[in-house]
């Protein structure tokens, strides 16, 4: 009767630890997904500051990450330089990632 109980809490703490572990696994996946976005928003930004893209840079940036499931929430152009914040979603909790883009100095 030990031996089951033994065994029971065993196979109890091992799932929770791979529960949390395939949570933990999917925040990094989805961290680095909104990393990528908000990189192709400051490099499409950048691109219609430098009139390769028409239209706003900012409208642009925020019309890419709308397309790939993001939402931009800040948006600045210093010159040609683009600096983009982007924001998801993951399990309910907000997940955050800046870039910047612009030509070589």
């Amino acid at each position: 009767m030990a031996g089951t109980s033994l065994t029971v809490g065993v196979v109890g703490v091992t799932a929770v630890l791979a529960v949390g572990l395939l949570a933990v696994g999917g925040a990094a996946v989805q961290a680095q997904r909104v990393a990528g976005v908000a990189d192709a928003a400051a490099l499409a930004a950048a691109d219609a500051a430098s009139g390769a893209l028409t239209g706003a840079p900012c409208d642009r940036a925020g019309q890419l990450a709308a397309t790939i499931g993001a939402e931009l929430s800040r948006c600045e152009l210093d010159g040609l330089i683009a600096t983009v914040t982007v924001e998801g979603r993951f399990a309910g909790l907000g997940v955050s990632a800046s870039a910047r883009a612009g030509p070589p100095p």
